[in-house]
């Protein structure tokens, strides 16, 4: 008698934790599906504010999840490798870090989408980082580079907690080498990881490195590096707002960039006017289907 009323307990728990488990993955799944298609990448249509949300949230459950914030740049990328194209898949969001890709999704049917700057993005989350205890992590850039954004941001914020900086070589790592960075970043227990590898290196990055980490959230921020340490300049305000970044980064490094904006800004403007032509300016239209 016993065993029987052991064995039908133990029949109602494995049922329970079967429906909680397809309970998540529903979940889950309908999350996924809130992105939009973009050139056959799926963006989440959001804005900073939600972003941090989310953010904040994935700390508090201890998930592991990463945020590529992606523009122009990180959407053509995607079409010509199939894996920075499955790496921003499996990002647990991909914000608009580019205007193009705001106004793509306000003419697909999500007015309420609005930039998610990296810049903009890592100055919220820090504030908000100081205030709630997060630590961070700063993986990326030449030498000194994160050390030094390190110190500035802490001299803005000073109950910022800073777990550690790595700047990683500028070549390929033996998987030994790879090894010892895991186990430092793991070692200084950050919530959040800040990897400033610039596009598509950082997806990839993150994406071979998510489950060997344990930090909550790891976030590609690109050049934001740069930018909130004063070793390079923003663009104007209003050229941000119009979309026009690109010009002025371009005018600041030529050498350096021109080939890549040659080839991403025509490409991106083509291929969008075809997607609005074809899916209308009205409709929302989903990667997923």
């Amino acid at each position: 008698m016993e065993r029987r009323v052991m064995h039908k307990v133990s029949l109602l728990r494995s049922a329970r934790a079967r429906s909680a488990e397809a309970d998540c993955t529903s979940l889950g799944s309908k999350l996924r599906k809130q992105r939009l298609g973009i050139l056959g990448t799926e963006v989440t249509p959001t804005d900073i504010e939600r972003t941090c949300a989310d953010i904040e949230r994935w700390i508090a459950e201890g998930r592991r999840e990463y945020v590529c914030v992606t523009g122009a740049h990180g959407i053509i990328e995607s079409r010509r490798d199939v894996r920075v194209h499955q790496a921003h898949a499996q990002a647990g969001m991909v914000v608009p870090d580019g205007m193009p890709l705001v106004f793509m999704a306000r003419h697909l049917g999500f007015p309420d989408t609005s930039r998610v700057y990296g810049p903009d993005l890592m100055r919220r989350l820090t504030a908000i980082s100081a205030a709630r205890g997060y630590r961070q992590f700063y993986y990326g850039g030449p030498p000194g580079l994160a050390d030094a954004l390190s110190l500035e941001l802490r001299s803005r914020h000073r109950k910022l907690q800073v777990a550690g900086t790595l700047a990683p070589p500028f070549r390929s790592q033996s998987e030994d080498e790879d090894a010892r960075e895991v186990d430092i970043i793991n070692s200084a227990r950050p919530d959040i990881v800040w990897v400033g590898l610039s596009t598509p290196k950082q997806e990839l990055w993150m994406s071979a490195h998510r489950e060997r980490l344990n930090a909550p959230v790891l976030i590609g921020i690109g050049a934001a590096f740069d930018f909130l340490a004063g070793t390079k300049r923003q663009a104007p305000v209003w050229m941000q707002k119009k979309g026009l970044e690109w010009s002025y980064r371009l005018m600041s490094e030529p050498r350096r960039l021109w080939k890549r904006y040659a080839r991403i800004v025509p490409t991106f403007a083509a291929l969008a006017v075809c997607q609005l032509l074809l899916e209308g300016t009205d409709g929302r239209y989903h990667a997923d289907g």
